[in-house]
């Protein structure tokens, strides 16, 4: 899943059902054909740390998937969307999540 190829998170989760940052960075890095280590070189982040937010055991707080979205090359709405309805989704909170970018 190359940024020539993102296709949108909605598209994603109208196919495949709730989209969440973990299942979102294992997508794009199996479609780039990356092991978890050469991935979470890419993120600067540690092999472990990218295992746990893929099997979704340690949350992606917005700053970081703004981050995270930067270094891909995808839309910053999209990963700080799916950061702040994991967020919300853990708190048992029943919310929908929509970005709008500030005026």
């Amino acid at each position: 899943m190359s940024t020539k190829n993102f296709v949108g998170i909605e598209s994603l989760e109208s196919k495949f059902g709730p989209m969440t940052v973990g299942l979102f960075l294992k997508a794009f890095r199996e479609a780039d054909d990356l092991s978890q280590v050469d991935f979470a070189k890419k993120l600067k982040i540690s092999r472990a740390n990218l295992c746990d937010i893929e099997k979704e055991r340690k949350l992606v707080s917005p700053e970081r998937a703004v981050k995270f979205a930067r270094i891909l090359k995808v839309p910053e709405s999209a990963l700080l969307r799916l950061a702040l309805q994991d967020l919300l989704r853990a708190a048992h909170l029943n919310y929908r999540v929509e970005i709008k970018g500030a005026s």
